[in-house]
Order: C-alpha cells, then structure tokens, then sequence
C-alpha cells in the first residue's frame, strides 16, 4: 500500500519584518513623499527608501532592522545585489496609517482653525492622538519573491487589515552625486533652529533661498527674497546655536525654496541636522531622528543649486570658442 504523499513545507518568504507600531515608520517615510514614486531596497541591515524629484532633489530614508521586532531577508549574506522595487509612494503612505486616518482629519481640521498651526509649524500631534498614547498594534511587511505585490499587514484591537500594493522594476535613477573628499563647509545644529528660520522667511513667498557658509560673523546666513520682499537668518558661531562649524572656504549656493521647505517635515522631527555643501555647490542635509529604545534614525537630502553667473558665462565662453 502507498504511503501517502507529504505535504511541502510552506515557502518562506523572500522579506518579512514585524513592527509593533506603524507610527515611527509612517513618520520617518512622510518626511520624503515628495514625489509619486518611491525606490526600495532590501537589505540585511535594513530597508532604503529612496524619492527623486526632477534629479534636483533626492531624499532617503533608511528603516533600520532594529526598529522591528522581526527582520528575515532571505538572500545570500555576500551577494554583490540585494532585492530592489519601485512602488506607489502614496498607497504605501495610505496603508500604514489606516489606523490613524482619524488622527489625520483632526490636525487637518485643527490647522484651518488656527492660522498659527501653519505647514511649518505644526510641530506635534494631539497629546489624545493615537501615535502619542501609543495604541496597541502591529504591522507585518511580506515580499513573498521578486516582482510580487508588497503585502502591509495591519493589526489592531481584533482588527485585521490586509494591503498589496503591486510593485514594479525600479528605473535605477543614479543618486545625486555627492563629494564627500571635496567638503567646503559642516555645519551640525538643532533642526529645530532651521524649522524656525524657514518660518522667518516663509512670509515673503520667495523663489529662491541663498545659504551662505562664511569666515567671520554671522558665519550662517540664508537668505530668501520674493515678490513680497527680502529677509535674512543670520546665526552666529556659538555653542549654544552651532555645535560644529567647520569651513575650507567660503561658500554660498543658491536653491529653490520650495525643495527646502519639503525637509520641513523631516525638520519637525529630527533633533539634529548636519549641514554639509560641496564644491560642486551639492548640498546635503542629514536629519537624525531618536527612536524608541535609544536608536536613532537618519533621513538624507541633497539638493542640486542653480547655476551661477559664473558658470553661465564660462559656459557662453566656451561656447563661442568652439
């Protein structure tokens, strides 16, 4: 008589990690929606999140492994590639804050109430919101092998919620390049201090920010000018404002204002914020945010300047020669 056929063992999948809260990974990915599409990588050490708007601007933000309970990537630990895809950036936003769509509505409707709860100064939820009491939940994020949906499972008070999100083959767009051996200026303050100064100039609708990196007093200048005006923030070299001034030479780039206000987010939460520009006028700001359990998080912009001047008469020059 023939024994009966063994049943195969389920397939582990490619990627599984559980959260118990989606509140930190909602807020970490929030500070770089600014544009539709969102490039993933899965890696040992965790999971890179990677937004480009127009190659002018990037922002990255990397969840680190320890703020899941349970992280498994099957791959090989020494392959040269690890699993990437791209996928919609706003459905993946709108499955990890089901639970808190609520939360959502009422700063919405507390911010048209109170003009002073503008888009840069809403700094913290509602004391009674459900991030800041910590409601009870978990999230479990499952990539069962490459070109499958991305499934966010939501669980919360005996409610279950599945989410997949379908996937597609990242277009690989080469990051922003960036020259650390070539570093004019680093600068480390509290991010808080950019926040404010954004606000300051904020009021005058400009087009354009300038941030300055200069040799003597006010040391960090930015200045914006529009249609409605010019202002300045200046701070000056002190312990209590800069933590780390460093300076090669002086530097001074110019960029839209708009992209530097969509780090605004990222500014809300972040405790320190590393200013650092290159000689290609290349500027990088590197957000660090505490998490629970003493671990901290990063989030990295760089920003591409407008052309100077210079650069478009040497450019004209050039031109004419040939």
């Amino acid at each position: 008589m023939a024994s009966p056929a063994r049943s195969a063992p389920p397939q582990q999948p490619l990627f599984r990690a559980v959260a118990s809260s989606t509140k930190r990974i909602y807020q970490l990915l929030k500070c770089i929606s600014f544009a539709p599409k969102v490039d993933v990588q899965l890696t040992h050490d965790g999971i890179r999140f990677a937004v480009d708007y127009s190659r002018v601007m990037q922002g990255v933000a990397f969840l680190d492994k320890t703020l899941f309970t349970t992280y498994t990537l099957n791959w090989p630990e020494k392959a040269k590639t690890t699993p990437r895809f791209q996928l919609n950036f706003p459905a993946l936003l709108e499955a990890l804050q089901i639970f808190g769509a609520t939360d959502a509505a009422a700063r919405a409707a507390k911010t048209e109430a109170d003009s002073y709860r503008s888009n840069l100064r809403n700094y913290r939820p509602d004391a009674f919101s459900h991030q800041t009491l910590g409601m009870p939940g978990t999230c479990c994020l499952i990539y069962n092998e490459e070109g499958s949906p991305l499934s966010v499972l939501l669980e919360e008070s005996d409610v279950n919620t599945t989410c997949n999100i379908v996937t597609y083959t990242p277009d690989s767009p080469d990051d922003i390049p960036f020259d650390r051996a070539d570093l004019d200026f680093k600068i480390i303050m509290q991010a808080r201090w950019l926040l404010d100064s954004l606000s300051e100039l904020a009021p005058m609708s400009p087009a354009r920010i300038t941030i300055s990196a200069l040799e003597s007093a006010p040391y960090l200048k930015l200045t914006s000018g529009g249609a409605a005006g010019s202002a300045s923030v200046d701070f000056s070299n002190g312990r209590e404002l800069l933590e780390t001034f460093t300076l090669h030479r002086p530097w001074a780039q110019s960029y839209k204002f708009d992209l530097i206000k969509s780090a605004s987010e990222a500014m809300r939460i972040a405790s320190k914020v590393s200013f650092r520009g290159d000689g290609q006028g290349v500027l990088s700001l590197q957000f660090m945010v505490e998490v629970e359990s003493g671990h901290v998080s990063f989030l990295d912009f760089r920003f591409v300047p407008y052309i100077t001047q210079e650069e478009d008469e040497s450019e004209s020059e050039s031109s004419e020669e040939d």
